[in-house]
């Protein structure tokens, strides 16, 4: 059964600029459940890491309401933060490097991660990225794709029930990427919030749900296999996909009911 993990509402994100602050999200709603793969699209500076960064519990809104199992995040404590994030969160970051312990070998990597969570390692989680051979090896001596398939085995472990990863395929051939993006299916299957922020072909296709941000606004949301949506925000936004604003070149609409349905044209 698909239950809500995480809930967002009205987020709202900044960071500092030359100007002053600028809002890297701008009012996202979004909802986060298990047993599926979610993928966020958009183009480089849309946002998509701001939002994978506040899903994690890494960040905390500017404003906004978010919740983790129906619990406000603004009430928790910075231990209690800690602890959802050793416990029950995965996180791969955009530079796999900035995921791994320098000091620790690939099967120590594992072994540190299992413990945090309060298990032990099966012996299967390199093993499904192909890295038996290298379990005494350490991360500055692996290749960009070996740590970022290092990378995800680590946050996999247990799994987690909400595993977030920026870009996991990234930089992968074909091979590499079906084993990453195989594991990430495995750790749905198993009851696991997976989100994916990227821009590769093949995350997205592996996904079930595929969020679109634009200017830190969610645009359009969809299933896989289903018919594309638009997504209004709570303050009744709606932001249409890129490829109908051609069809409203001056940016105004004329807004009708009809039918119980509303329709869009553009002014006469």
């Amino acid at each position: 059964m698909t239950t809500d993990l995480l809930s967002g509402r009205e987020l709202l994100q900044l960071y500092a600029a030359p100007t002053g602050p600028t809002q890297a999200l701008r009012g996202v709603d979004v909802v986060v459940r298990g047993d599926r793969i979610t993928a966020i699209t958009g183009p480089s500076g849309s946002g998509k890491s701001t939002l994978l960064a506040v899903l994690a519990l890494r960040e905390r809104p500017a404003s906004g309401e978010l919740r983790h199992r129906d619990r406000l995040v603004s009430g928790l404590s910075r231990r209690e933060l800690q602890r959802l994030r050793r416990r029950e969160i995965g996180w791969v970051a955009q530079r796999p490097a900035h995921s791994l312990f320098p000091q620790l070998t690939a099967r120590g990597q594992i072994a540190q991660v299992a413990g945090l969570r309060g298990l032990s390692p099966t012996g299967t989680e390199l093993a499904a990225v192909e890295l038996t051979d290298l379990g005494d090896a350490y991360p500055g001596t692996m290749s960009g794709g070996e740590q970022q398939r290092l990378a995800v085995a680590a946050a996999a472990v247990g799994p987690p029930a909400l595993l977030i990863a920026d870009e996991p395929t990234a930089e992968l051939d074909d091979e590499s990427a079906a084993l990453v993006l195989r594991l990430l299916r495995s750790c749905a299957d198993q009851g696991s919030a997976v989100v994916l922020a990227t821009h590769d072909a093949r995350a997205i296709e592996a996904a079930d749900t595929v969020l679109r941000l634009r200017h830190g606004v969610l645009s359009t949301e969809h299933e896989t296999g289903r018919e594309r949506t638009a997504t209004i925000d709570g303050q009744g936004r709606l932001q249409l996909p890129e490829e109908m604003l051609p069809l409203f070149p001056d940016g105004r609409v004329v807004v009708t009911l009809a039918d119980g349905h509303v329709e869009l044209h553009p002014p006469s």
